[in-house]
């Protein structure tokens, strides 16, 4: 794809842009979340909508995520796309039961008759001064629900590819957006049929020294542990298993094959966190026979999110615990 065909834009607006084409294609798609008309939604990720599809597709809802999950379900059920915006990942804990009771399991119960497509949009993360109750990472519990779909784009492009993906699935689909990565911009393709398939883990980075696999805001500070790795003549190849839920495991496999080393990172607590779904596959895979050494998890605090800044970016991994781990692992073998 040339030049011509891409803009550069924030991640934000690629979200906008992918839900914006969506719904000129499908006129059964609707939006509908707390404040995401006139005002634009809590991120800005709306803003102007209303005012090409007006108030009958772009639904202002009262407050409240179990009315909004609950109305979606009943809307996907009976022929419409609903997508919904949850102002706050946290909040999905409000809507568990329709989402988790009635969403994921309508199409299995009916034998396939009835299918769900809807979206969730979820801004998740910490690195705001949200506080607790705002900065979470709850994707664990959502992969571990058999019937959701979860994914997390990491860059502009991702969100606009995997939001129109999303919203064509004819399942539920959980959307991550992780709030640090809204102001992030780069190249997004214009072609309005460019999609990012569900199920696929991207390579980012080529390397041949250690594997890291990690998804979300923590592939860009991978990303700049690994240039600065570069530096010292180390070589890291960094994965990014985009949906969560179902994994292609096969990349990762095959990186840590040729590797033998291997670190798993993300921002949610590290106590049943999907790093350590990840680390069991990789245990169970081919892979196992090839590590050099034990795998290393970075995660979250097992706490909640402080506000004060300094303590909140203590809780989750930066840049430098990318690179204390690659040094870690490479004088384990040393040693």
């Amino acid at each position: 794809m040339n030049t011509s065909e891409m803009k550069k834009m924030t991640y934000r607006d690629a979200i906008r842009l992918g839900m914006t084409e969506e719904m000129r294609r499908d006129d059964n798609v609707i939006f509908m979340g707390e404040d995401i008309g006139i005002y634009g939604g809590a991120f800005g990720v709306s803003h102007g909508m209303i005012d090409e599809f007006g108030e009958e597709r772009i639904l202002d809802t009262p407050i409240s995520e179990a009315t909004i999950v609950g109305t979606a379900v009943g809307a996907a059920a009976t022929g419409l796309r609903p997508i919904c915006e949850i102002m706050f990942m946290d909040f999905v804990t409000f809507a568990m039961d329709a989402l988790v009771n009635q969403g994921a399991k309508m199409r299995y119960m009916f034998g396939g008759q009835s299918q769900v497509p809807m979206v969730l949009r979820l801004p998740a993360g910490s690195g705001t001064g949200a506080a607790a109750q705002h900065s979470q990472s709850l994707e664990a519990w959502l992969c571990h629900i058999p019937g959701l779909k979860v994914v997390t784009p990491s860059t502009p492009a991702q969100a606009k590819g995997l939001i129109k993906a999303a919203i064509r699935d004819n399942n539920p689909v959980c959307f991550i957006e992780h709030k640090l990565l809204y102001k992030i911009d780069d190249l997004v393709p214009l072609d309005e049929e460019f999609i990012i398939e569900i199920g696929k883990t991207l390579t980012e980075r080529q390397g041949k020294d250690i594997t890291i696999v990690t998804y979300g805001s923590l592939l860009l500070k991978a990303m700049e542990a690994a240039a600065f790795l570069a530096e010292e003549g180390i070589e890291v190849e960094i994965l990014n298993p985009a949906t969560l839920y179902p994994m292609d495991m096969k990349p990762i496999v095959e990186s840590v094959i040729k590797t033998g080393r291997v670190i798993v990172a993300h921002e949610a607590a590290k106590t049943g966190g999907l790093g350590g779904e990840i680390v069991a596959r990789i245990v169970e895979s081919d892979a196992f026979d090839y590590l050099n050494a034990p795998i290393i998890r970075l995660a979250g605090l097992d706490v909640p999110i402080p506000y004060n800044k300094e303590l909140e970016a203590a809780c989750v991994p930066q840049k430098i615990d990318f690179i204390r781990a690659v040094h870690r692992l490479i004088d384990s073998e040393q040693g």
